[in-house]
C-alpha cells in the first residue's frame, strides 16, 4: 500500500489546527457591548484608547478626541466599523473586526480595512 505522504501530512496539520481552535476560549456574546480599552505601542509610547459599544455604535476616546463609527455584526465574532463623520479619504474606509479568542475580561481580535490583506492583531480589555 503506498501512502501519499504529503496529503498524510497536510491531514495532521489541519487536524491538529482545528483542534486547537476548538480548545481556545471564544465567547464572543460577552463583548458585544460594553465599555473597552485597547493599549497599543505607537512610536514607543503606550497609548490607549477607551471606546463603548452599543448593538449599533461604537464611540471612541483617544488624546481628548472622540469618533463615532457604525457597528454591523455579520456573525456572533465578527464586525464591521464604518466611521460616521470621517474626516480624510482613508477614515472613509470600513474596518473589518474578528474576535479570535477570549478570556475573562480580555479579547483578542484581528482587523483590516474590508478588501485589504494585512491584518494587524490587538488585545482588548472589557472596563465595565
Amino acid at each position: 500500500m503506498k501512502i501519499n505522504i504529503p496529503y498524510t501530512i497536510y491531514s495532521i496539520l489541519t487536524l491538529a489546527l482545528l483542534s486547537s481552535c476548538q480548545q481556545q476560549e471564544c465567547n464572543c456574546g460577552d463583548f458585544k457591548t460594553g465599555k473597552f480599552e485597547f493599549v497599543q505601542e505607537i512610536n514607543g509610547k503606550k497609548q490607549t484608547t477607551s471606546f463603548e459599544r452599543t448593538d449599533k455604535l461604537q464611540i471612541e476616546h483617544y488624546n481628548g478626541k472622540t469618533d463615532t463609527a457604525t457597528v454591523r455584526w455579520v456573525n456572533d465574532c465578527e464586525f464591521i466599523l464604518q466611521k460616521i463623520h470621517p474626516k480624510s479619504m482613508a477614515e472613509k474606509k470600513a474596518i473589518n473586526m474578528k474576535l479570535l479568542t477570549t478570556k475573562d475580561k480580555t479579547y483578542i481580535f484581528e482587523y483590516s480595512f474590508v478588501g485589504e490583506a494585512k491584518k494587524q492583531t490587538g488585545t482588548v480589555t472589557k472596563i465595565d
